[in-house]
């Protein structure tokens, strides 16, 4: 992990768990260049309301018109965008990512003006809302979604995707991008003393969750240059990972120093890291026959023993007349293009398959 280091401006500046009070552009260029992980971005949606809207009931919703939400015009909250993911462009390190959030109203313009500063557009994933708010004037259709684009700082970064974390957080099937999480509400929703919300925005921590585990490392510093109400903070906190939060409203900064605060770190590392499959030692399947995990001569059998195989002392194995390795036969007998053999073919233990794979993870383990 780097150390820290001057910025541009010649500020140091801490690069972890610390919040930068400031306007997000100053805060950013003070920081070095390449010392940031990921960033997560929740920036002014620029909604462009005009005047209160109300429920049929005739109560205020409690909406966004907040000062920092409005811009003169989209020229002028295109010149903030660009500036600052130039900035951001800058800190993240080569492998580093993005996600940004956003609606309707401005993701679009914030994805052109990213890809124009060289960000590689990876996923645009949508959160799709259990509970959103109705469209109490009926005229458009319940906006139940917003949209996150994740990209990579350029197309060459090695950036980080916790595939398994994702497909076990999935019971198992990959992650698609379309994630079905509620809104920010309940306990989870933090109000002032007037019982107000107190951030209009707030994200849930169901999000941030799973964006952190997705992308990030253990230790792995992550940067949110609109902190808010500190959700970002908290969940790095949880998760095991480092954050730089700028904000600067200090009323928001109070609200996410207390909840930072009593957010409990998770101390033991393997309960939050997910092995990589790619990051295993390689097992040829000759290694269990070796080791007299399997035999010369026992039968392979595929799922509900449609297709069955003998295992030879070199390490491959014969169904019929076809010779070869474990995923080749299994192609063969499928009349497949491709086949993984770890999964496909099964051994018999006392009349129940088991997965080769079982054994494979076994012997790995032994290894390690």
């Amino acid at each position: 992990m780097r150390t820290p280091g001057q910025g541009r401006k010649g500020t140091d500046v801490p690069l972890r768990n610390v919040i930068l009070k400031g306007d997000c552009i100053e805060q950013l260029s003070a920081l070095a260049d390449a010392c940031i992980d990921v960033v997560f971005a929740d920036p002014p949606y620029n909604l462009q309301l005009s005047g209160e809207l109300t429920r049929p009931n005739n109560s205020r919703v409690d909406g966004v018109d907040d000062d920092w939400d409005k811009f003169d015009d989209l020229a002028a909250y295109d010149e903030f965008s660009r500036a600052w993911l130039a900035e951001v462009h800058r800190v993240l390190t080569p492998n580093g990512s993005l996600w940004v959030i956003g609606s309707y109203h401005n993701i679009f313009r914030v994805g052109s003006a990213l890809q124009d500063l060289g960000f590689w557009i990876l996923n645009d994933v949508i959160w799709r809302k259990t509970n959103p708010m109705p469209n109490f004037r009926g005229r458009r259709f319940t906006n139940a979604h917003e949209t996150m684009i994740w990209a990579a700082k350029s197309q060459k970064s090695k950036y980080t995707f916790n595939y398994e974390a994702m497909k076990g957080l999935n019971e198992d099937l990959q992650m698609r991008s379309d994630w079905l999480l509620p809104i920010c509400n309940g306990n989870e929703r933090i109000k002032g003393e007037d019982g107000r919300k107190a951030h209009p925005t707030q994200k849930p921590e169901s999000l941030l969750h799973r964006v952190v585990l997705a992308s990030t490392r253990v230790g792995d510093v992550i940067l949110d240059p609109f902190f808010g109400s500190g959700t970002t903070g908290a969940v790095a906190k949880q998760l095991g990972r480092d954050f730089i939060g700028i904000e600067r409203d200090p009323d928001y900064i109070a609200v996410a120093e207390k909840r930072i605060a009593q957010t409990r770190r998770i101390e033991e590392t393997e309960l939050l890291e997910t092995p990589s499959k790619r990051e295993q030692p390689r097992i040829p399947f000759g290694w269990l026959v070796e080791r007299g995990m399997l035999r010369p001569g026992e039968k392979l059998y595929a799922p509900k023993r449609r297709h069955a195989a003998k295992i030879r002392a070199d390490g491959t194995i014969v169904s019929a007349e076809n010779r070869g390795s474990i995923h080749k036969i299994g192609a063969e007998v499928q009349g497949a293009a491709a086949c993984n053999g770890w999964t496909f073919w099964h051994v018999d233990v006392e009349g129940k398959l088991v997965p080769i794979d079982v054994l494979r993870q076994k012997l790995r383990a032994e290894l390690n």
